[in-house]
Formats: structure tokens, sequence, C-alpha cells
């Protein structure tokens, strides 16, 4: 049998798939710079003629499978397989195997950095002596005095691997873990569930970990933001999506909160109008870069190879 991979892979788990691959061809998107939409994805398929494939943004859709027939399953290096059309792969009876928390390590520390920059100033004054307003007489010991996170209560909206890998990094600082999770009934931790206007009344700090469904669409709103303490610090390194963005901005320009750390916005890359965001003194923005750690690619391969040699044992 033949596998290609499109996805960053480590050597060591390539060896490790050698047990059921005849021909393995390692040609991730890093290496051609580009994903593959659907008419290059079916040009490499019907190069390569792989029995498998597992990849990473490759657009899979129902023209893809319908143009080339033979893959026994589709790898995708992805928690959620945003990237393929999950029901032409049912259609076609192609399983699709996923990487769930392959980033949460890293967005989970990512989070955490950001929250003590935001909370401590940093970056301000970072610039601040780049731009040569440390001088004498000046006091940046009470200018730029920010607060710790020890004994903040953090209320996590969604408590699956990442929110699960943060929560032990702030439990670590000294904060109370509060989380609403409709899925998940009890964790070994001392955490406590709550409900949803719960975590918004109570929180200093609300992180947002939600996946995109129908049922989490708009799922942040306006109300809820009016619950907030005026201390509060909103967080999402999730999807944007799940918040009502113009509800968040109107929050974030009235001062009604104290600010937000943003990961994700309504358009990537942003347009002007989806920058306004960006552009209040109380955000803090990154550019999706969260889950962006070399270690991920150690973390999905390993999970993609467990995953795969599950499956050739037990055709799960």
């Amino acid at each position: 049998m033949k596998l290609l991979i499109r996805a960053p892979f480590t050597e060591c788990e390539r060896k490790r798939l050698e047990s059921y691959f005849d021909e393995i061809v390692y040609d991730p998107w890093t290496r051609t710079g580009e994903r593959y939409y659907e008419d290059e994805m079916l040009d490499a398929l019907r190069k390569e003629q792989p029995d498998a494939l597992i990849t990473e943004l490759d657009r899979i859709t129902e023209k893809v499978l319908a143009g080339y027939d033979r893959l026994l399953f589709i790898g995708d290096c992805r928690a959620v397989p945003a990237n393929i059309d999950v029901d032409a792969c049912k259609r076609a009876n192609v399983p699709v195997l996923c990487t769930p928390a392959r980033n949460a390590q890293a967005v989970a520390e990512m989070l955490t950095g950001l929250l003590v920059s935001y909370m401590r100033n940093i970056i301000p004054a970072v610039q601040w002596v780049r731009e040569g307003k440390w001088v004498e007489g000046t006091t940046p010991y009470y200018t730029w005095m920010g607060h710790e996170l020890c004994g903040k209560k953090v209320g996590f909206v969604g408590f699956g691997a990442v929110g699960r890998h943060a929560a032990r990094i702030l439990e670590a600082y000294g904060c109370q873990i509060f989380f609403y999770d409709p899925y998940v009934d009890h964790v070994q931790e001392a955490y406590k569930k709550c409900g949803l206007e719960e975590i918004f009344e109570n929180s200093d700090i609300v992180s947002i970990h939600l996946p995109v469904m129908e049922s989490t669409k708009g799922m942040i709103h306006a109300d809820l933001f009016a619950k907030m303490k005026e201390t509060a610090i909103f967080v999402n390194t999730a999807r944007s999506a799940v918040v009502d963005e113009g509800a968040l901005i109107e929050v974030l320009r009235a001062k009604k909160i104290k600010g937000a750390i943003l990961d994700v916005l309504s358009v990537e890359p942003p347009t002007e109008d989806a920058l306004a965001v960006a552009k209040l003194d109380n955000v803090l923005l990154t550019p999706h870069i969260c889950g962006a750690a070399y270690e991920v690619t150690d973390h999905q391969s390993q999970i993609m190879a467990d995953c795969i040699d599950a499956w050739m044992k037990e055709k799960k």
C-alpha cells in the first residue's frame, strides 16, 4: 500500500507507519508553500495514486472523492476537520481520522503568557522603553504597575483539552478555576462547574474554548457581556464565530469591561473594518498564532500514528 503525507510529520512516526505501507511519499504543504485546493488535490492524488492520505490544510471535497475513489482513509492533522467535507467522505465510505488536542499545550501556554503580558502591561512598557521615555525623573515602577494572576477567578466556557491544559497552568499561579460545559459533568481536579451566566457574572477572566457548531454560533452575546465585572478580561483563543463581535466591540469601546485578549477575528486576514477591535487601547490582539508551536508537529504525528495503528488493527 502507498501513503501520501501532505502534513508536517516527524520522521520517527513515518518510520512507524512503514509497517503498514510499502511506500510513503512525504510532501507536506510546508514544502510546497501552499495548501492544495480541490483541483490541485485531485491532480496530486491522480499523480501519486496513494491508498491513504494524511493532510492538514488541503481541501477534500466531493469532487476530489468522486475523481479519486481509492482512498481507504484520510488522516487530518487537525482537531476538527474543517478542510474536509466529512459528509462527502461518509457517502464515499472513507473514514476521517483526526488529531484532537494536538495543540492544546501550545494554546494553553500562550494564553497564560498573554494574560501575564496584558495584566502586567508588558507590551506597552517595552514600547515605552524603546521610544526613549525612560528618563531621569520617570517612575516606571508605578507607571506600569499591573495585577497578579494569583487569586483571580478564571471562568472557562468550554472545557475540553485546551481549557483543561490552561486550567492546570493557571491553577499553579493560584487562580480559582470555574467552567461551563454541558458535555462535562465532573473533573478530578477541584474545579467548579457553573452555569454560563454565573461564569460571566463572577469571573475576573472569562476564557472561551468553544467549537463552531450551529448551537454555538453567536453564543457569546451582548446579554452575557453586560453581566461581566468592569474589571474583567475577556479572552478568545478559540473561534470568532462563537462571539457576537459587534457586541464585544461595543462593551470594549464603552470601557464596560477592562479589556480583551483575542487571537481570532471574524475576518482573517482582517479588512480595515475587521481591524476596528484591534485599534482599541484595551485590546491585545495576536494573528491566530496561539497554536503555532514547533512541538505541535510532534504531537499531531504521534496522535495520528496511534489512530492509524488502531484503525489498521481493528478497522474501527
